[in-house]
């Protein structure tokens, strides 16, 4: 963490369309991943409201195709389209060797949380296979397009979760320790930092800026889907704290959308914001702020070349 935090006018209560409402993204290429609902639909629709030309990555194409049409600008040059996009398979490839041009914006959305154990085919537990090695996959695999237009910007949707564990570097998939949907998604929101952290640090001087977030807790979204009653939840999303930012989707999404696109953080990289300001370090006891393990640039080195090797034993074996 910088001595010197990156502020903005903006905070918990902004929205996407005021981030971006003097912004004129015409003639940029946007990839959104979880675009078809919450704060990925808002991130997509915001995009393309302001210029972009956005594709949504999806697993449901026919969903996706109606999606699109829906967010996508009544007038102006934005548009949205759908493609078929899995983060929990390797396909992932497929997606990317389709991609053809310069890429400008990624915003790493999709996300799974607190579901009960699955693993995918290749035996890697789901959330960490989810929220981090498909966004991995997809980053990586576009980073010549990404170059190409010496300016992009990618963004890592993480969470406050984040401040609750390390990546378990002993056993990633579960296979010793007994499982816990919570370590889990804290793994994986950990491991969207780390990757921040250290893309930010190897792809500076290709002037791609990469950071994560935490968009806050957010009404009325899908993520939460496998815990049930938000009132039966862990202590972390206590409705009554004043340690978090309750948001509407559209609140949710302006972090996202302000790293992906404002001036405000043009060549920021390698940091992690909520409320539409760089956090300050985590103190125990409170639901804000980025933990000290997540920025380990040792770690975040360490994760990287574990993710490379997975996912090179999965491509020698499919």
């Amino acid at each position: 963490m910088t001595d010197s935090l990156i502020t903005t006018p903006f905070g918990a209560q902004t929205t996407a369309a005021e981030v971006l409402a003097d912004v004129d993204l015409t003639g940029r290429h946007a990839i959104v991943t979880g675009g078809t609902s919450g704060i990925g639909r808002e991130t997509a629709r915001a995009l393309a409201a302001a210029g972009a030309e956005v594709t949504i990555g999806v697993r449901d194409p026919a969903a996706g195709a109606r999606i699109a049409e829906e967010i996508a600008p009544a007038g102006g040059p934005g548009t949205v389209r759908a493609t078929m996009l899995d983060l929990a398979d390797q396909r992932v490839r497929t997606f990317v060797k389709a991609w053809q041009g310069p890429l400008h914006i990624l915003a790493l959305n999709a996300g799974v949380m607190a579901p009960p154990l699955q693993r995918t085919k290749e035996g890697w537990e789901m959330q960490f296979a989810t929220n981090h090695l498909g966004h991995f996959a997809l980053a990586t695999g576009l980073h010549s397009n990404l170059a190409a237009t010496r300016g992009a910007r990618v963004v890592a949707v993480s969470s406050v979760g984040h401040v609750n564990g390390d990546v378990l570097f002993d056993d990633i998939n579960f296979e010793q320790h007994a499982y816990d949907p919570w370590a889990a998604y804290s793994q994986s929101k950990t491991a969207n930092v780390l990757f921040a952290t250290e893309a930010g640090r190897r792809w500076a001087s290709d002037l791609i800026a990469v950071n994560a977030l935490n968009p806050g807790r957010i009404t009325s979204t899908r993520l939460g889907r496998h815990i049930g009653d938000i009132a039966n939840s862990p202590a972390s999303f206590d409705a009554t704290s004043t340690d978090v930012s309750w948001k509407n989707i559209e609140q949710g999404a302006a972090t996202s959308v302000l790293l992906a696109a404002s001036p405000l953080t043009e060549g920021v990289t390698g940091r992690y914001f909520e409320d539409c300001n760089e956090a300050r370090p985590h103190q125990p006891g409170v639901r804000r702020g980025v933990a000290a393990h997540a920025l380990d640039p040792q770690h975040a080195a360490r994760l990287w070349q574990i993710s490379v090797d997975m996912l090179a034993a999965a491509a020698t074996t499919a």
